[in-house]
């Protein structure tokens, strides 16, 4: 499918029709390949009817945040980043299994008070068709309070919405995907600002050894089972990078640095695995 075919597919078309009927809008943007393309077919769409609803948190990777500035910045379109204070709630620091329904429930209602001070009254976010294929007790919570997922009704899959950010010139469309840190700590174990700050450090120093874009740290303790493509397994097996990962991640506090031999698997933790 060459770049015309790309925008004149009917999901494209769709997916433009459904913006342009909410008249203004803001995107919950995490600034991740989904809410990426979401928010610059808004902007094209809206122009300044649309506006982009970072939150910040504890549970934020840093890099995330950092490059959702840039592309918000890149496109021209207003971007409010918000804190959010997850920490605060009992019940998701205690990590049940519904963890991403209670932390999704108090952030769109902060959302949904800073897009009302702003005179917007439609939340949109940026789940694709994909998503509903995972365990995501937020999509509940989404549901629940009235978010859009403009992707998702325009049928927009993981795949299209990489083909379209490429086609379109968006920096994301080959973005790996970050998760919320707390998705790295099986239900149950107390989630702590430390693990939270170990997952991210940890995860930020393996893409930064090149050639290993998707990582997950998960944490067990004392130990960090790492989940990488496979395909870079022999990178991360090379002896002085392993001595150095084994030596950043102690330094971090784990004692245990393991290798899953099955590589990355998209929520991997849920319960239905």
């Amino acid at each position: 499918m060459n770049d015309i075919d790309q925008l004149q597919n009917c999901d494209y078309a769709d997916l433009k029709e459904i913006l342009r009927k909410m008249g203004r809008v803001a995107i919950a943007y995490s600034g991740g390949v989904d809410s990426a393309l979401l928010l610059r077919v808004a902007a094209d769409v809206l122009q300044d009817a649309v506006i982009a609803i970072t939150a910040r948190s504890d549970t934020t990777p840093r890099e995330e945040l950092e490059d959702a500035v840039r592309f918000a910045h890149q496109i021209g379109v207003r971007h409010i980043v918000v804190e959010t204070h997850e920490m605060r709630i009992p019940e998701f620091v205690q990590n049940p299994p519904d963890r991403c329904y209670i932390c999704k429930k108090y952030r769109y209602d902060a959302l949904t008070a800073i897009a009302g001070q702003h005179g917007v009254t439609i939340i949109a976010d940026g789940e694709n068709a994909d998503d509903g294929e995972d365990y995501r007790p937020g999509s509940l919570a989404a549901r629940e309070l009235g978010v859009r997922s403009p992707l998702s009704e325009a049928g927009l899959t993981k795949d299209r919405v990489r083909a379209l950010s490429k086609t379109l010139g968006l920096s994301t469309w080959n973005k790996p995907a970050l998760a919320c840190l707390a998705s790295r700590i099986p239900y149950s174990s107390p989630i702590t600002p430390e693990k939270l700050r170990q997952i991210d450090e940890a995860e930020a120093f393996i893409r930064g050894l090149g050639s290993i874009a998707q990582v997950r740290v998960r944490h067990f303790g004392d130990t960090a089972r790492l989940e990488i493509d496979v395909a870079a397994m022999t990178r991360l097996m090379e002896p002085a990078v392993r001595e150095q990962t084994i030596s950043f991640f102690r330094r971090l506090g784990f004692v245990h640095v393991l290798l899953d031999l099955e590589g990355y698997r998209m929520g991997n933790l849920n319960p239905h695995r």
